[in-house]
């Protein structure tokens, strides 16, 4: 493996500085994304809203529990998907600073694996979205009891749905911590292809935790976490090829 491609070693200092303009930047970037967001702060909470709001029985609305709520809210969602279209931005400022203590190889996969850490992530919020949340709330509203009224906090209703996104955001990046563990030796694709009877018990007891106690959303969550898992495996053997030999041994 030959050294890394990178300038004279420098002194703490210069590296602090150097962190400091990839972090002021990174800032920039959410900060240039937000403040148009700001005006549309109410417009994004009704999109995020309609899977919820499409269910609710005629006459039912949704409400705010707290006075700040109505404004707060909205305001906190435009900050989080002013961060989630930055991150690509504030991933490359990442790779700025950690780019020159790279091997040239290194350097090759890092970008790739950025651009796909961002990608999948965003397909597992989509995927949430359209197809988990619609089928979470109409389980939610039909399970009501005669007599109860569907109203749901936006404040409540917000973080509720910010953690499904994050659960199955993190879900979807199960192929890239795949190829990580493999690349750093840490794991072969033979003994993960070993694993896949302990690994596919294990999404369902995960999927049980991270969704809705309702067997449908737990279904939805485990059955791509376990085909990402085997995507992972086949990417991983694609990446980084194990002699017949070694895998001959762990299998």
């Amino acid at each position: 493996m030959s050294e890394p491609e990178s300038a004279p070693e420098q002194p703490l200092l210069a590296h602090l500085m150097e962190l400091r303009t990839c972090v002021v930047r990174a800032m920039f970037g959410f900060i240039i994304v937000l403040l148009p967001l700001l005006f549309f702060a109410g417009k994004l909470y009704h999109f995020l809203a309609t899977p919820m709001m499409k269910l609710l029985p005629a006459g039912s609305s949704m409400i705010a529990t707290e006075v700040a709520a109505p404004f707060l809210t909205p305001f906190k969602l435009a900050a989080v998907v002013a961060f989630a279209l930055a991150l690509p931005w504030i991933l490359y400022q990442i790779w700025l600073f950690v780019a020159p203590g790279l091997y040239r190889n290194e350097r090759r996969l890092i970008m790739p694996m950025l651009a796909s850490s961002t990608l999948l992530f965003y397909a597992g919020v989509a995927f949430a979205y359209y197809l988990v949340l619609p089928t979470v709330f109409k389980f939610f509203v039909t399970s009501a009891p005669e007599g109860v009224a569907v109203m749901t906090d936006v404040s409540k209703y917000l973080d509720f749905v910010l953690k499904l996104f994050l659960a199955f955001g993190f879900v979807f990046e199960m192929p890239v911590a795949i190829v990580l563990m493999v690349l750093t030796g840490f794991v072969t694709p033979a003994q993960l292809a070993a694993k896949r009877d302990y690994v596919l018990v294990g999404v369902f007891i995960a999927a049980a935790v991270l969704t809705p106690p309702d067997v449908l959303s737990q279904i939805m969550l485990a059955v791509p976490a376990y085909l990402l898992y085997e995507l992972g495996i086949l990417v991983a053997r694609w990446v980084a090829p194990v002699p017949e030999a070694a895998e001959s041994t762990d299998l």
